[in-house]
This record gives C-alpha cells, structure tokens and sequence, in this order.
C-alpha cells in the first residue's frame, strides 16, 4: 500500500510539473526574461546644430596609413557622468550630460587625428593625437598642462612616439602610452611627464605587439593592453612583466575599466588576414561588446548590428572605436565609419517573451 501511495505522490508531482511547461492554467502565463539588454537612445545627444560629426567618406587622396577624418574615436565619462567625446571635426572635444544636453567644448585648429580620451583621478583631460604624434593633457576648460611626445614630429626614442593611440594613468599619476601605429610598444612616465622606460616591439609573441591600440590600468596597477591585430588583450605589471594574455577572443578596438574592475571590450570577431587588408578586421566582420574580470573571465556579451556604410541606423555600428560606461551602467560607443556616439541604455526589467 505505501509503495501505490508512494506511484500516486510521484504521478502527482509529474503531472503538475507536466500542467506547468505544457502552460496549463495553473502555470505562468509568460516566460520570464531576466537577462540584462540595452537599448538606443536615438534622441541622446542634443547636439547643437551648426556641430557636425561626420560621417562622410574618406577622400582617394588619403594615405594607407592615415587615419579615417569625419569620425568619433574616443569617448569617456567623468565622475559627474558627463561625457567626453572627441571627435575629427570642429570642435574636436564635446561635453554632455547623462541626458544629452550640451554642455561645452573646445579644441579647435589643436588636433590632426584624435584617437582615445581618458579622465583621470583629478578630472584633467588626457587626449591623444596619432597624426600629431602627442600625447596632451587638458583642464576640463581646454588649458593644456602637459604635452607628452613632439609635437608633429614622428620617432622612437624618449621623445618621440609614432602615432599613439591611448594613454593610462594610474591613481599616484604614472602615465603609460600604448605608441601603436608606428612603434608597437608602451611608454611609462612619471607623474611629471619623465621617461622611465619602455617595452615591447612589432610581433606576434609574449610581451609584443601588433597594433597596441588601448590601454587601461585596474585598481592593482595591473596594465591592460588591446593588441588588436594579434586580436588578444595582454595583461602587464608596470614594469613591463607579462602577466597573461586572452587570445582569440575578441578583435580589440577600445577598453574602459570601471572602478570595480569590470574591463568593457568594445572590438569585432577574430577573423582571417585578407589580401590587401592594411589592418585586421578592417573592415569588421561584426560588432561585439564584452565584460571581463581581471582574470580574463568573460562575463558578459552583447552583439550590436553593424550597419552599411553611409546608411546607419539608430542602434547599429559601423567600425566601433571607443567606449565608456556611466554609474549607472549605460554604454556609450563611438564608431569610425558611423560618426557618432550612441547611448546603449541598460536595461534589468524583466520581460515577457513571445
């Protein structure tokens, strides 16, 4: 008898689960989604009108090894999550806050190509300048306090670099440059803007280089750096000691770290070197944003539409550059061809799905 009570209970049981994913009446009625989304602001910014972004092609004139003018390569967030953008038009670098409205800009007839913008600690300005070949620090006003590099003139010694890409600064103001096009190393200073040393070179194995085109520094000193066309991140100790690489994941274009360490990847697929390509994944095959930890963990992955050329919508990409997060967790993404920066709002919500 225990044993058919003990059929019942079991049959029971099966059934109500049964009634429960065949949706009968007992069951819920939607399945629940609970995965964090994004979602465009097509309004954001309120950019003022005489302001132009670009989006217009590249003219036959221009050189291989020029970087692409009418776009928006670097964008970064400020504690009062005001966004910097810095763009390859007049005016060069634009501020906005968290809902779009403008708030100034300056910069004008200063750069050549703008590559990546970074804030640090004290809120100054660190911008750089790869057809320039500087690094340039900035109050928030557009003072400039600190040139890095000299200025127009392209080498490979302590005060030249060849077309760098980004800069890092660390909490006591050590600065590192990723000097990628050209030089295919990192540049350490110090606070002061003195040289202390330099690493790495042009290749494919531990501790070099193809195209360092990033570079950010977490809470530990550790150096993270994008070497794109190796489509791998390298990690470093700031004395140049190879730490950990995380290969074949992702095409990198642009890093920024929030102040829990979460390191935000902006890039495409890894992909195959095609005939005539002058740099990997140009163009891209797709448009990818990752999350990692500081041990290279992939935490989150978020695909983007890429849009065609000249005909981008709200909500695609079109060779994506620069990205940065706010407090709240919304990502702005700036792109190459698309000419413009986006607002991804983040979304937890749960909801329905068909």
């Amino acid at each position: 008898m225990k044993t058919l009570y003990k059929f019942i209970i079991i049959v029971l049981a099966f059934g109500t689960v049964a009634l429960a994913v065949s949706g009968g009446k007992e069951s819920v009625d939607e399945r629940i989604s609970t995965v964090v989304w994004y979602e465009v602001d097509p309004s954001w910014p309120d950019k003022p009108a005489d302001f132009t972004w670009g989006n217009k092609k590249d003219t036959k004139s221009q050189k291989a090894y020029e970087l692409p003018q009418q776009s928006v390569p670097g964008v970064a967030v400020d504690k009062q999550d005001r966004v910097w953008i810095l763009t390859r038009t007049e005016p060069p670098v634009q501020v906005y806050d968290k809902s779009g409205k403008f708030i100034r800009a300056w910069g004008e007839k200063m750069f050549k190509a703008t590559h990546h913008i970074k804030i640090d600690r004290d809120g100054n300005i660190w911008a750089s300048d790869a057809s320039r070949h500087v690094i340039r620090k900035f109050t928030p006003e557009g003072k400039l306090l600190l040139t890095l590099g000299t200025l127009d003139e392209a080498g490979k010694d302590k005060k030249h670099f060849d077309r760098p890409t980004d800069m890092a600064i660390t909490p006591k103001g050590d600065i590192f440059v990723s000097d990628g096009y050209g030089n295919s190393r990192i540049v350490h200073f110090d606070s002061k803007g003195r040289f202390v040393k330099t690493w790495g070179s042009k290749g494919i194995k531990t501790g070099q280089f193809n195209l360092p085109h990033a570079i950010v520094v977490d809470s530990k000193g550790r150096l993270y750096v994008a070497d794109r066309a190796n489509a791998r991140i390298q990690v470093f100790k700031q004395n140049g000691k190879f730490v950990a690489d995380w290969a074949d994941i992702i095409v990198p274009w642009g890093i920024w770290i929030t102040d829990k360490d979460e390191i935000w990847v902006c890039g495409s697929s890894p992909m195959q070197w095609r005939d005539g390509d002058e740099r990997l994944g140009c163009p891209p095959k797709d448009q990818l944003v990752m999350k990692f930890n500081t041990k290279g963990k992939l935490l989150q992955l978020w695909t983007i539409p890429k849009g065609a050329d000249g005909q981008e919508k709200p909500g695609e990409l079109n060779w994506v550059h620069g990205i940065a997060l706010d407090s709240k967790g919304n990502i702005y993404l700036g792109d190459i061809k698309g000419g413009r920066v986006q607002k991804f709002v983040r979304r937890t919500d749960a909801r329905a799905r068909d």
